[in-house]
């Protein structure tokens, strides 16, 4: 499925090569991409930091070094720090085993080799945006859930039989509400091993 025209995704394109990026630029337009170039590592960086991309899609080789891809794969681990969800598609003519596992293990979420093929490309960043999305959406349920758990939790008092030698356990319980004690009977076989008295208060 294309970005809609009022929300289109933002894919930054690192290449030293004006050529590649500009062939990368009107492939990616034609899919509904706003697509912004960077022709060094540095101003890859700087464009990181000045505004917010769904994916990076970069080469792994630049004017320094065009055969090791070092350059590119000194860059993985410091997009990583700037935004760890962000899904990075690595690409150079220089490909093999060796640099596509280096790669993914500093950060790359998938390795393209060039020259590419139109719907491979396509579909790699489509389905890397989509998982990004997706993370994100299941994180902010997660953190919604949590503090309702947290809002609605009753707190429980709990002391460990005396005679059972092991420290006392403590935590409030207000209120005897038909809630706390479904909430505690639903833990109670947590606290049999260790013999825990539990009461509401």
């Amino acid at each position: 499925m294309k970005p809609t025209n009022s929300h289109p995704h933002r894919v930054l394109v690192a290449d030293d090569q004006s050529d590649i990026r500009d062939a990368l630029r009107l492939l990616l337009r034609r899919e509904g991409y706003e697509i912004h170039g960077a022709a060094s590592p540095t101003e890859a960086l700087a464009a990181l930091e000045a505004r917010e991309f769904d994916a990076v899609l970069m080469d792994l080789n630049y004017a320094r070094d065009t055969t090791s891809g070092q350059e590119g794969l000194d860059l993985l681990p410091r997009i990583q720090m700037m935004d760890s969800t962000l899904p990075v598609i690595v690409m150079t003519a220089w490909s093999s085993v060796e640099v596509a596992v280096e790669a993914m293990r500093r950060g790359a979420r998938d390795f393209i080799p060039k020259p590419w093929e139109n719907n491979r490309l396509i579909t790699v960043i489509r389905t890397q945006i989509d998982l990004r999305q997706a993370l994100r959406q299941a994180s902010r349920l997660e953190a919604e859930n949590r503090l309702l758990r947290a809002e609605s939790r009753p707190t429980m008092i709990a002391e460990s039989a005396a005679a059972s030698g092991h420290p006392t356990r403590t935590c409030s319980l207000p209120g005897s509400t038909a809630r706390a004690k479904k909430w505690l009977r639903r833990r109670c076989t947590r606290c049999l091993h260790d013999r825990i008295l539990l009461w509401l208060r």
